[in-house]
């Protein structure tokens, strides 16, 4: 985009200025830190859709010596009319002083590259007069500004500087820039464009634009998903049962091999995830994706984003939609069962097994007096529901996660099912792709059909996720 904005992020040390660079940008590798002074000189970061720049922030340092710049300001300034020109004069006159280094800095985007201006204030902190001289010295610079309150810490000041930055902003916003939906950082757009008229339409485009890029993300999305579910529950994998070992010990050896298959698979899902949104440097509380007790192959996991007998009926699915899958096989009836669980290197994993239930084994042809073990693809659907259920779960975290975000990713649980969202149709058309995976007779002729009723489960699941968390 020509001429496309851009706003320099200023204000007092440590009040998240990064925190809101980041987030704007869409950018994680910005450092942000507790200790005062991370930053000490000037960053752009320019934002791009489609490779055009959209609008560029500049991280600034903070404000050290306000009340001496002011007071010189005052001291050679003899009229309103004149003080852009003096700030600009004070910047000249001291760019190259230690003294003022930071000053100089924040003002240089601001007086070189004609930025507007975004001062950040810590609402959790109480206001303080002293933070009148950075807000008279930015108001002196005479361009377009406006103010975020971004809480960083747990109390809550916001009241008290509403009152006082709207003395010197004609916008105030309340920004936490970690958790601020979607839909602020485009409020924020289309705000300054009102401040500046010739920025309006550009940043009305760039707002769309970001929204055109949120939903094509999603339906990128759906297509990852659509792909690792098919590979998923279409794997075989398959070995000789060789002559050193029992028949059940050739067998162990080749689940494990299936499960550390799967989980290298749901692992490359949430990273291509985590990469098509920008988030290159996710924490997570895992081993092999194992989050909070929650392994792909967990009781834990199974019950979660199974379905249940309930479930199925509530959904719409019933025994017709099955298409001569019986409920007990969908659910593993109401126990493990005997024999369920795997013992030897698959208890050491950790991982629950439905033995019997969950792929089949076959045979390959005769070779040198021996046959070939196969086992896969899933014959049981309720593995497809739990891979979905997780893989959801997971976009739904990362595409609501803002840059600005250090912690860990909480994959939370609940106890509703999402499902109940999906239209019946929807229903139906999510039970028919698991039945033809399962029976491999997906040919890539419907992929675009199949990508669209994932993507319309994930509307389901956000509005599901978004009331969940509203109660």
């Amino acid at each position: 985009m020509a001429d496309a904005p851009t706003f320099a992020v200023v204000g007092h040390p440590n009040r998240g200025k990064s925190s809101v660079v980041a987030t704007l940008s869409q950018n994680d590798s910005i450092a942000i830190a507790m200790e005062p002074g991370t930053t000490r000189d000037s960053h752009a970061y320019p934002l791009k859709v489609d490779d055009e720049v959209l609008y560029t922030l500049i991280d600034t340092p903070g404000f050290q010596r306000p009340r001496k710049v002011l007071a010189w300001l005052e001291a050679h300034s003899a009229s309103a009319s004149d003080r852009p020109d003096t700030v600009r004069a004070f910047y000249l006159q001291h760019r190259d002083d230690p003294h003022f280094h930071d000053e100089c800095e924040l003002l240089r985007p601001i007086l070189e590259d004609n930025a507007g201006i975004i001062y950040v204030v810590d609402g959790s902190v109480p206001y303080s007069p002293a933070n009148e001289a950075e807000m008279t010295i930015l108001q002196w610079t005479g361009r377009p500004s406006l103010a975020l309150i971004n809480a960083i810490g747990a109390d809550d000041h916001s009241a008290a500087w509403e009152n006082a930055l709207g003395q010197y902003f004609r916008i105030v916003r309340r920004f936490n820039a970690v958790t601020a939906p979607f839909a602020q950082h485009l409020g924020l757009l289309r705000g300054f464009g009102q401040l500046e008229s010739r920025w309006e339409t550009r940043l009305n485009s760039a707002a769309d634009h970001l929204q055109q890029q949120r939903e094509q993300r999603q339906l990128q999305s759906a297509e990852l998903v659509s792909r690792a579910l098919s590979d998923m529950m279409q794997l075989r994998v398959s070995g000789s049962p060789g002559t050193d070992s029992t028949g059940e010990q050739a067998r162990q050896r080749l689940q494990q091999k299936w499960l550390d298959a799967q989980r290298r698979r749901e692992r490359q899902l949430r990273q291509s995830i985590e990469r098509l949104y920008l988030h290159h440097r996710v924490q997570r509380h895992e081993n092999e994706l194992y989050w909070e007790n929650e392994d792909l192959f967990s009781e834990h996991s199974r019950l979660l984003w199974g379905v249940s007998r309930k479930q199925l009926a509530t959904a719409g699915f019933g025994a017709g939609a099955l298409g001569g899958v019986g409920i007990d096989a969908l659910t593993f009836g109401t126990s493990l069962g005997a024999g369920a669980l795997v013992g030897g290197v698959l208890g050491a994993a950790g991982s629950y097994f439905y033995a019997g239930r969950l792929a089949k084994w076959s045979l390959g042809p005769l070779q040198q007096g021996q046959r070939e073990l196969r086992y896969g693809p899933v014959t049981d659907l309720q593995f497809g529901y739990v891979i979905l259920g997780r893989a959801l779960n997971h976009w739904f975290q990362v595409s609501h996660r803002n840059h600005a975000g250090r912690g860990p990713l909480q994959l939370e649980q609940a106890g509703s099912h999402w499902l109940a969202g999906l239209s019946k149709d929807d229903q139906r058309q999510l039970q028919g792709l698991l039945q033809r995976l399962s029976k491999g007779t997906t040919d890539g002729r419907r992929q675009a059909h199949w990508v669209g009723v994932i993507n319309r489960a994930m509307d389901a699941f956000s509005e599901w996720r978004q009331t969940r968390d509203d109660a």
